[in-house]
């Protein structure tokens, strides 16, 4: 199982029937691949609408239907479109159950910066700042680590995306909750040591006596 696979599986676990979410661009769009049949999840993308649902297979995309970055994404019966404006009143109005992002570093208190990569030319934040300041719930989908630096860091050095601390951190090693205010192992990838997770993070962790495994 890959990287990708693992960190969506895991967060699909996290929904529960009658959320609403939102899913970020990249790994988080994956995690509706993985939400079992019976769940009633209600998928919201910010360009205006409720109710996507898998990646369309190869061939049955259509042109006019895309989430947030463009990717096409498929409708569930029932689905509804709307403007921006309601979208947006939705997300700072706080009826965005669970927000899934991705994530350049999240800090040792929770701050994420998911937004800017110094000299790169990327599509800016999106909705990224009203959904970390406005869903009830906060979790950053993405790689421990990327060309060998850890992403779990004990202080931002990019930009943050907002001032308010995530909720939960997954990655293909571990994931991570903020407790107390700060950053807790409560789950190893399969097959991963704790001694591994903590060999590639930079930021400080707080290990609890038992650290069980991911299901996934």
């Amino acid at each position: 199982m890959d990287a990708q696979t693992i960190i969506a599986r895991r967060v699909a676990k996290e929904l529960r029937s009658g959320d609403l979410v939102n899913l970020g661009i990249g790994i988080p769009t994956l995690v509706a691949n993985y939400v079992p049949p019976d769940l009633k999840v209600f998928f919201q993308s910010e360009n205006g609408l409720i109710g996507t649902g898998p990646i369309p297979e190869q061939g049955m995309a259509h042109p006019t239907l895309t989430d947030a970055g463009g990717r096409p994404i498929s409708a569930l019966p029932g689905a509804s479109t709307f403007d921006s404006a309601m979208s947006f009143g939705l997300i700072r109005g706080g009826h965005v159950d669970v927000t899934v992002l991705g994530g350049l570093q999240v800090d040792a208190q929770g701050h994420l910066a998911n937004w800017m990569i110094p000299g790169k030319m990327v599509p800016g934040m999106g909705g990224a700042m009203d959904l970390v300041s406005g869903a009830k719930r906060v979790i950053v989908a993405m790689q421990h680590a990327a060309k060998g630096k850890s992403k779990i860091v004990p202080r931002c050095s990019l930009p943050l995306t907002s001032a308010r601390p995530v909720n939960l951190v997954v990655t293909d090693m571990a994931v991570i909750g903020f407790p107390d205010g700060r950053a807790t192992l409560l789950e190893t990838a399969p097959g991963v040591g704790i001694g591994e997770v903590m060999a590639v993070t930079d930021a400080e962790l707080v290990v609890p006596d038992e650290v069980p495994e991911m299901k996934i």
